[in-house]
Order: structure tokens, then sequence, then C-alpha cells
């Protein structure tokens, strides 16, 4: 489970961010997941919640805003978000398109104090 080494990573830049901001502890964290990252969020959540005691983030709240895929379509120029895994441009059904979100996994924000 990728899961867990993802989490380390996210507690390592948040504390990062926390040092640089002198904060003393992190009440919630915000993070964006497309549903192409690779990442299950039900198993992120219980890496982070398994992680997070006695680090800067014990007993944050941790916040996860599944990101659909948003494609631009290379033809037509539109851009538009999908509900499934079908790379076609739904407006003039062309598979020329680029995926423009829904692949990574970002930290948004963090509230400190």
């Amino acid at each position: 489970m990728h899961e867990y080494s993802i989490v380390q990573s996210l507690l390592n830049q948040i504390e990062d961010v926390a040092e640089e901001n002198k904060a003393t502890k992190v009440t919630k964290i915000i993070t964006k997941i497309g549903v192409m990252s690779g990442v299950e969020p039900h198993l992120l959540e219980i890496a982070f919640n398994t992680f997070k005691e006695k680090t800067i983030c014990d007993g944050a709240e941790f916040v996860m805003k599944i990101q659909p895929i948003t494609i631009r379509c290379n033809g037509c120029q539109k851009e538009s978000e999908l509900d499934e895994v079908h790379y076609c441009c739904p407006v003039c059904e062309s598979v020329d398109v680029e995926v423009i979100d829904g692949e990574d996994m970002f930290l948004m924000s963090l509230e400190m104090e």
C-alpha cells in the first residue's frame, strides 16, 4: 500500500511548512486528490490517521477534495469534466484531448496555530 509512503511525504511537507511559519500545531489539512492519481482516498485516510499521532498534525482534521478528470479538447478547445475515464470530448466527440486536472494529489492548505 503506497499510501503509507504518500502520508510520510505529506507529513514531512506539512512539518516544513509549519516550521517556516513558526507554527506549533496543525489543526486542519486540505488536500486535492485526482481520481486518476492512483491514490485510494479511504486508504490514505487510514494511513494518515495511523501516522499523524505524535506529530504536529496530531488531532488535525484531514479533508480530501476529490478532483474529477478535467480535459481540454484540442479540436473544439472546450474544457469538460468527465464522470468516468473515457477520454473523449463530450462536446464534439473528438479523442484528441489533453488532461488538465485530475491526475495529481496536492496539499492545498493548512490551518495552523
